[in-house]
């Protein structure tokens, strides 16, 4: 069961694979290549999800005076970096997602391709090839610097 919590893990946001991989190896003890493929299919889980609803979601928000703070703040910081982001979609889309920092990652990767209306496909290629350089950077520092989780 402890695979299945790993997997799960990686699709909740802001953990993903960033505390994911580095719970299943230490803590539950799975080989890093194990980990590494499930948090990768974990990570991807949330995906057609997100790409297919978020707007939708985003839409109904904006209808509510009650979320018209945080809609018009997320709706202006879009509108504020369309253009630079759609100058190198597909590079920029997977360099966010591939980043193990907070606040980046699948999650927020499809949220923004959802909201820039990219492509569904190329979307999710996109965070295809992300999550898996995320994962690999992730499983790297987690078995190369197994004392830093220590401190943690």
């Amino acid at each position: 069961m402890d695979w299945l919590k790993v997997l799960l893990l990686a699709a909740v946001p802001l953990f993903e694979q960033k505390v994911s991989i580095p719970l299943g190896i230490y803590e539950y003890h799975i080989s890093p290549i194990v980990v590494f493929f499930l948090t990768f299919v974990g990570s991807l889980l949330p995906v057609p999800f997100v790409l297919i609803c978020f707007n939708k979601i985003f839409q109904w928000l904006g209808r509510y005076k009650l979320f018209s703070g945080i809609y018009n703040l997320i709706d202006k910081k879009i509108n504020k970096n369309k253009s630079k982001f759609e100058k190198f979609e597909e590079i920029a889309l997977i360099t966010f997602i591939a980043i193990p920092l907070p606040t980046t990652g699948v999650w927020t990767g499809t949220a923004i391709a959802a909201f820039l209306k990219l492509d569904f496909k190329r979307s999710v290629m996109c965070a295809v090839v992300g999550s898996f350089i995320c994962g690999l950077i992730v499983t790297g520092l987690s078995v190369a610097f197994p004392a830093f989780l220590n401190v943690l």
